[in-house]
């Protein structure tokens, strides 16, 4: 798993009924973009983690211009 600053954690929910956790990779601590990972949650929480299994990398599209 390798992440960059402004990738989007996913934490999926592990039981029915459950929502998924999007959080923001606002600091990699690892090497060449391992875990583990500062993130911030929408609610504005931060935590460091080291996803498992039930987790993903959304890598932020940087082939997009800005504002489209």
């Amino acid at each position: 798993m390798r992440a960059t600053v402004g990738d989007k954690l996913v934490q999926h929910g592990r039981v029915v009924g459950q929502h998924d956790k999007v959080a923001e990779i606002v600091e990699v601590m690892g090497a060449e973009g391992t875990p583990p990972y500062r993130v911030r949650f929408q609610d504005g929480h931060e935590a460091v983690c080291s996803p498992g299994p039930d987790t993903e990398i959304r890598h932020k599209d940087v082939s997009r211009p800005i504002g489209k």
